[in-house]
């Protein structure tokens, strides 16, 4: 029923989902629903709880397979994966958590918001512990780093497609990209031309 419920939300959103919709796509009776939860609010907090701890506990289980003497750098790229492979490993009920959210009026997000924090903070303490090592950039804000990391990796169920490429090749690129950056430091670029894209061939006639 969660799962036929998280696909409601994810495709046409929290107000437009009816008990009658969630009962008929979990192929049980519409009074069957109350059984488990008093309202379609009670299905939505258990969505959202589990959506952010499915995600929560795929990142500690990396971050803890990890040698104690990791760098920054190493605990970064792990929470990365950990992310990413839970959030896609378990679409359904990320993806609705991640559409919805943003939908809801203060009163439904709230129940949710404690689980948020502390995953925040996770990520948080790797950011801090990292930057005490001298391993991050000296002007980077850590804050808006964490915001940026989360947003860009949570994105990703927007246009994922496992046909177009392995997950691990998409978390390889994924962790290099945030981790490096896009481009060269500018002393490795300095007085290096730029190279000119290559000339389209004429078609044949």
């Amino acid at each position: 029923m969660l799962k036929a419920a998280a696909g409601l939300f994810k495709r046409q959103g929290y107000a437009a989902t009816t008990l009658r919709q969630i009962a008929d796509d979990a192929g049980i009776q519409a009074g069957s629903v109350y059984y488990h939860f008093e309202s379609k609010d009670r299905i939505l907090a258990e969505i959202l709880d589990v959506g952010i701890d499915l995600v929560h506990m795929a990142v500690l289980e990396r971050l803890n397979a990890l040698p104690a003497d990791a760098t920054g750098r190493e605990r970064f790229a792990a929470a990365v994966e950990g992310h990413l492979t839970g959030l896609l490993q378990h679409e359904e009920y990320t993806s609705a958590a991640i559409r919805v959210y943003g939908q809801l009026p203060a009163g439904l997000r709230r129940p949710n918001q404690n689980r948020r924090r502390k995953y925040s903070a996770l990520w948080d303490q790797l950011l801090i512990e990292a930057d005490e090592r001298g391993e991050i950039r000296p002007r980077a804000d850590l804050h808006l780093t964490r915001l940026i990391v989360l947003g860009a990796i949570n994105w990703t169920v927007e246009w994922f497609d496992p046909d177009q490429g392995a997950l691990s090749a998409t978390v390889d690129q994924m962790v290099s990209i945030l981790s490096d950056g896009v481009f060269k430091p500018a002393e490795q670029t300095k007085g290096r031309t730029t190279r000119k894209p290559k000339a389209a061939k004429s078609a044949a006639v």
